[in-house]
C-alpha cells in the first residue's frame, strides 16, 4: 500500500458503442448497443444513452431490445476495436514501462516506474497532472474519452474510475480509504462475488465498513482462511498486488453460440473444425503453441461438458488440433441439440514439436476428401471456403453474412457507408463517414455486385478533431459545424 496515489486506472468510456458512434455521425448523442444480434445475443457494450433505459453489458439482446427498442444494434467491429486499444496503450506506455491491460478498453499503470524522458511521479499533484494530460492526449488521437482513478493500490484506482465515470478523473488520497469505503456494498471488493456476498448478507454484512468491523477471526470463520483473510484486508482499503506488465496467457479458445440448436451430427463435426482452424489463427498470431486441445458443448437445456486431450509435445499445426477435437467430439453425445461449441488449445509453449505422423495423415486426408468433392460436385456444389465440407441448406449464405449491421461496405457509385439492416434479400445502407455529415440510407438487393465488404477507418488525430469540433457546437449550442 503506497503512501501516494502513484497507481493510474484507465477506464474507456462505452469503448465498443464510443467507436460506433465515433466512426458514424449518424449514430452520435442516440442510443447504440455492440453485442450479439441472434435470438440468443448478449450485449457487449450499451452506450451510455442506452443505458439510461437500464441496458447494460451482459444482458440478452432480446431483454435490451425490449428495454430500448429504438437503438441501434450492432455486430462487434473487432479487427477496429483493437487497433484503437494499440493507440491508447502506446500513449499509457508514454507515462511508464509498468502498464497492465486487462482488457481492449482497460489498464493499470505504475507512474513510480516512469523511465526518462518522463519523470517518476511521487504525490498526488504530479499524478493528477498525469491523469489529466492522459486524458487530454486520448481525446486528440482517438476522439473517445476515457476516466482515470488514481490512488495508492489498484483495488482504489479502480474504484476510482467507476467513481470518475464517465469522462472524469478521482484521485483518492491516502489515508482517506477507510471513510470513502465504508458505505460501499461490499460487491465492490475483488474477490466478492455473488456467492460470497451472499454469505455475508445472511451474517448481517452488507457493506465495506461493515466487513471491516466483523473482524478478521469472524471473516476467516465465514469465507475460510485465505479468502477471509483477503476480504479483511481489502476491506480496510489494503492491496499490495502490483502492477505486472507482462500477463501470460493460459489459453486461447474460440466459441460460437448458434440461434438454432444444433441437431445434424455432420454439421456439428463442420462447425468444430471450423472453430479449430479459427483457434489456430489466433494461436499462430499469438506466437504460441499448445499441448493440450479442449472443447466445449453445451446442450439445449443448458449443461455444459469439456473435453481435453493432451499431445505428446506443443504443436500450432491446424491438421493436428482438428484430429484432437473431433477424436473429442466423438465421445459426446450431441443428438439432443447443442447451443454452444467452442474448442481450445492450453498448455501453451513458444515453440513447436512436429508431428510428422499427423502431417501425413493429414494431407491423406485432404487428398481424399478433395477426390470426394470433385466426385459430388454435380450434386452439392462448389465447397470452396468451406474446407472441403459442404455447407448445410440451412445455413446462411456466404452474401448474408456480410451485411451484419453495423459493418462497413463500400458501393461503386455511392462510395462508403455502413450496414443499418438486412433481410428479405434486401440489405439497407447509409452512406457516411467519420469525418461527414449524417449521410442517407440507400437500400440494395444482397446480392449487387456494386455493393462490396470494406475495411473501417481508423480513428486518427484528423477525425478527433472534427469531433471535438461538434462537441464544441453542442456546447454552444448550436449546430453542427459544416465539414
Amino acid at each position: 500500500m503506497r503512501d501516494q496515489p502513484t497507481i493510474l486506472h484507465l477506464d474507456m468510456d462505452a469503448f465498443f458503442a464510443a467507436v460506433e458512434q465515433a466512426s458514424k455521425p449518424s449514430l452520435r448523442g442516440k442510443p447504440v448497443i455492440v453485442g450479439g444480434l441472434g435470438p440468443r445475443g448478449v450485449v457487449s457494450t450499451a452506450s451510455y444513452e442506452a443505458r439510461r433505459f437500464g441496458v447494460h453489458s451482459a444482458m440478452p439482446t432480446a431483454q435490451a431490445r425490449r428495454l430500448c427498442p429504438n437503438a441501434a444494434y450492432l455486430g462487434p467491429r473487432f479487427g477496429l476495436y483493437r487497433k484503437v486499444s494499440d493507440v491508447v496503450m502506446e500513449l499509457l506506455h508514454e507515462l511508464s514501462p509498468l502498464v497492465e491491460p486487462l482488457s481492449l478498453d482497460e489498464a493499470f499503470v505504475d507512474l513510480e516506474a516512469a523511465e526518462a524522458p518522463a519523470r517518476p511521479v511521487r504525490d498526488a499533484d504530479g499524478a493528477h497532472r498525469v491523469g489529466e494530460r492522459l486524458r487530454a492526449a486520448i481525446r486528440a488521437a482517438t476522439g473517445l474519452s476515457g476516466s482515470v482513478g488514481l490512488a495508492g493500490s489498484k483495488m482504489l484506482a479502480k474504484i476510482a474510475s467507476e467513481q470518475a465515470k464517465p469522462d472524469g478523473i478521482v484521485l483518492i488520497e491516502p489515508g482517506t480509504e477507510r471513510d470513502m469505503l465504508a458505505p460501499m456494498p461490499v460487491r465492490i471488493l475483488p474477490g466478492v462475488g455473488p456467492a460470497t456476498a451472499e454469505t455475508l448478507r445472511r451474517a448481517g454484512i452488507t457493506t465495506v465498513g461493515e466487513t471491516a468491523e466483523a473482524g478478521s477471526e469472524e471473516l476467516v470463520r465465514l469465507l475460510g482462511k485465505a479468502h477471509g483473510a483477503s476480504v479483511y484486508a481489502m476491506a480496510h482499503g489494503v492491496d499490495e498486488r502490483p502492477v505486472v506488465a507482462e500477463r501470460d496467457a493460459k489459453s486461447v479458445s474460440v466459441e460460437d453460440t448458434y440461434d438454432v440448436d444444433l441437431t445434424d451430427r455432420t454439421r456439428v463435426r463442420w462447425e468444430v473444425e471450423r472453430l479449430a482452424e479459427r483457434c489456430v489463427t489466433r494461436l499462430r498470431a499469438a506466437g504460441r503453441s499448445g499441448r493440450t486441445v479442449v472443447i466445449k458443448v453445451r446442450s439445449y437445456d443448458f449443461s455444459t461438458l469439456t473435453r481435453s486431450e493432451t499431445l505428446r509435445g506443443p504443436t500450432d499445426d491446424p491438421g493436428v488440433v482438428k484430429e484432437a477435437a473431433q477424436r473429442l467430439l466423438d465421445g459426446v453425445d450431441t443428438t439432443a441439440g447443442v447451443r454452444l461449441l467452442g474448442v481450445g488449445v492450453s498448455g501453451l509453449a513458444d515453440f513447436t514439436q512436429e508431428d510428422l505422423f499427423a502431417q501425413a495423415a493429414q494431407e491423406a486426408g485432404e487428398a481424399e476428401k478433395a477426390e470426394a468433392v470433385g466426385e459430388e460436385a454435380g450434386e452439392v456444389g462448389s465447397a470452396e471456403d468451406t474446407g472441403g465440407v459442404p455447407e448445410p441448406v440451412e445455413e446462411v449464405t456466404v452474401q448474408d453474412r456480410r451485411w451484419v449491421p453495423g459493418r462497413d461496405v463500400r458501393h461503386a457509385g455511392y462510395g462508403r457507408g455502413w450496414v443499418q439492416g438486412s433481410g428479405v434479400g434486401k440489405v439497407t445502407v447509409r452512406f457516411e463517414e467519420p469525418d461527414t455529415p449524417p449521410g442517407r440510407v440507400r437500400t440494395f438487393s444482397v446480392d449487387d455486385p456494386e455493393l462490396q465488404p470494406a475495411e473501417p477507418r481508423m480513428l486518427d488525430a484528423a477525425i478527433a478533431e472534427v469531433l471535438a469540433g461538434g462537441r464544441a457546437a453542442v456546447e454552444r449550442g448550436g449546430a453542427e459545424p459544416a465539414r
